[in-house]
């Protein structure tokens, strides 16, 4: 049954992870970023998020013959987050035990792989959150508009734990993550990243954050409506405000017991 535990549960599971990677007309820069993800060792799950036909040609060929390659397809495109609960129910399912996150523009390092996996098997049950390290190509109103999201996922969580909520290189513990999937679906859009970082972080998921370098490739497709989804992130952050506000004795309580064990 859904959230219940199991055979599945991470504590039952060998250290397995795979990699999800959301899709919607990015066929020049998938294939770089599935295949360097493979080099890794890591299977690898590509969620087609409704592509148009020449990135839906550029995926078959892609996939074609490979076994470290999975192509979910679904039929219109629903936004990332309902991308990637599509993967995560699906890595789930195929018995992993662990979900590495990257999107697939380009923009994150793949060489930071490793790193990603070695915090994930110190800390089985921990998320491993990417703090990102730019260079001059990142949008200065994106870098700036990052640091009130920032502020409100602190009040949101009582802590400082999660460096960045924002970043889509992450590292996810699946049995939580189902759980949490379970007990309330995630928002289908770009609201999705710090949603589920915070709702993991209320559900009392370890966080620990990874500094990784991300780059805005010259030309790049990016999916951010800034009026669209500035609506959508400031009607999440209202929302998850409102969800602190019950939780905020027991997010006391964990901060304050944690520090006492220092």
């Amino acid at each position: 049954m859904p959230g219940s535990s199991g055979p599945r549960d991470t504590a039952a599971r060998t250290f397995a992870p795979c990699a999800v990677v959301p899709i919607y007309n990015h066929g020049g820069t998938i294939a770089a970023t599935a295949n360097a993800l493979a080099a890794h060792g890591l299977p690898v799950i590509i969620v087609d998020d409704g592509s148009d036909a020449a990135t839906r040609d550029i995926l078959d060929a892609l996939v074609a013959g490979r076994a470290d390659l999975r192509l979910i397809r679904l039929p219109r495109n629903g936004g990332k987050g309902a991308a990637l609960t599509a993967g995560f129910l699906a890595a789930h399912d195929a018995g992993h035990s662990h979900v590495l996150q990257i999107d697939a523009d380009g923009q994150h390092d793949t060489a930071d792989v490793p790193r990603f996996l070695a915090e994930a098997r110190n800390a089985p049950d921990a998320m491993i959150c990417g703090r990102p390290v730019y260079d001059d190509s990142v949008p200065k109103a994106r870098l700036y508009g990052r640091y009130l999201t920032h502020a409100c996922v602190w009040l949101e969580t009582l802590s400082f734990a999660i460096d960045d909520s924002m970043c889509g290189y992450r590292l996810y513990p699946l049995a939580a993550t189902r759980a949490e999937i379970a007990r309330k679906p995630l928002p289908a859009r770009m609201d999705f990243d710090t949603e589920i970082a915070v709702r993991l972080h209320w559900r009392g998921v370890p966080v620990r954050n990874v500094a990784t370098r991300v780059t805005y490739p010259e030309g790049g497709l990016s999916h951010f409506r800034m009026w669209r989804d500035n609506v959508r992130i400031t009607a999440m952050h209202t929302r998850l405000i409102l969800g602190m506000l019950p939780r905020a004795p027991r997010l006391l309580a964990r901060r304050l017991g944690r520090a006492g064990q220092r």
